[in-house]
């Protein structure tokens, strides 16, 4: 198999199994065993556990950026622009890779380089929401990543919280429900008596 098959490969079996057990839990010879692999192979591409943890850790991370980047930019109207963003949440957090484990319930939060990378997601996307909150109420720097940084709360817990209850509400309206109540609040802060 082709070095970058091999290595999705190991990838996507190393996310089952920390998703199923967590970090301390997984062993690298589970993670070999669930890809077909012998460990050798497993440690010719992740030099340790930690390093495998990381890499899908990072594209988990990216997943979630993306996702909320390309629904910020998806439209110009601010109230689309919230229920496409809180989507995105509930989307990535109810896919079935159970991916959004690793960066909303790591069990490895202490760590330093886990912690940065987790601490990405929500810099990252409040920063995006920041900048539209400023351009759009005039508000300063500091008071705009506030309120985004309230925002990307709002959506991540939420959507946990929902998905723990067991989704009895259907996806897309827990979402309405929750970029609802984001939207009669961030409108509160209109730049003119326009908005």
């Amino acid at each position: 198999m082709p070095r970058r098959e091999r290595r999705a490969q190991l990838l996507d079996s190393a996310l089952e199994v920390f998703v199923a057990q967590g970090y301390h839990a997984a062993a690298m010879d589970d993670i070999a065993d669930r890809a077909g692999v012998s460990k050798p192979v497993l440690y010719q591409h992740f030099p340790g556990k930690m390093d495998l943890y990381l890499a899908l850790l990072d594209a988990s991370c990216s997943t979630i950026v993306e996702n909320c980047r390309e629904a910020l930019a998806s439209t110009s109207d601010n109230k689309a622009r919230v229920e496409a963003t809180i989507q995105a949440f509930y989307s990535y957090v109810s896919s079935e890779t159970g991916a959004f484990r690793l960066v909303f319930e790591s069990d490895l939060t202490s760590e330093p380089e886990v912690r940065t990378r987790v601490d990405r997601v929500t810099t990252e996307i409040a920063t995006e929401i920041a900048q539209v909150i400023k351009a759009d109420t005039g508000l300063p720097d500091e008071a705009s990543e506030l309120l985004a940084a309230s925002l990307v709360g709002m959506a991540q817990v939420s959507a946990r919280f929902w998905l723990a209850g067991g989704g009895e509400i259907p996806q897309k309206t827990a979402a309405a429900l929750i970029s609802g109540l984001a939207w009669r609040g961030i409108a509160g802060y209109p730049l003119t008596d326009e908005n």
